[in-house]
């Protein structure tokens, strides 16, 4: 599965201003409701499931990246976003470290391949150290966009 299946390029934010765990996500699935991804009557029972996935723990798998995700029944088909911090997020990460790179995915509970194609192909690629310094200094969503093609292309891994 590629980035450009299921990234909404609509919904990349760079330079998100917040600090804690439950604002980005919340920003981020924001980012997917204004891009038309999922339904206002549904944002905020998407970011609760978020949170309830979180508890069980942090998504935020170290060395700057966190990948917040859900299944939920309101969407047909798997949908999801990317953001960049440049300050950081405490993200209560493994390491303890603050996040810069996030990726968050909502699935639908009858897809769940599609759910664990998506998260393995964002491992894979963040394993990528200059995969992950060119997001992390991106400074429009066109630029990430960019790095996901180039990525799907196989051009750093």
């Amino acid at each position: 599965m590629k980035f450009v299946d299921f990234v909404s390029r609509e919904a990349i934010r760079t330079s998100i201003d917040v600090d804690d765990k439950e604002q980005v996500i919340r920003s981020m699935a924001t980012a997917l409701l204004e891009a038309g991804k999922i339904a206002e009557d549904e944002h905020d029972s998407i970011v609760e499931a978020i949170l309830k996935r979180e508890e069980l723990g942090s998504t935020g798998i170290g060395r700057g990246v966190a990948v917040p995700h859900t299944k939920h029944p309101s969407v047909s088909e798997l949908v999801g976003t990317v953001a960049v911090s440049e300050a950081g997020v405490d993200f209560d990460s493994l390491d303890g470290e603050k996040v810069h790179l996030l990726f968050l995915l909502v699935s639908p509970p009858d897809r769940p391949g599609d759910h664990l194609r998506a998260l393995e192909n964002i491992s894979r690629q963040l394993r990528d150290e200059t995969f992950c310094r060119f997001l992390k200094q991106s400074k429009a969503p066109a630029d990430v966009w960019q790095l996901l093609e180039e990525a799907d292309n196989n051009q750093f891994v």
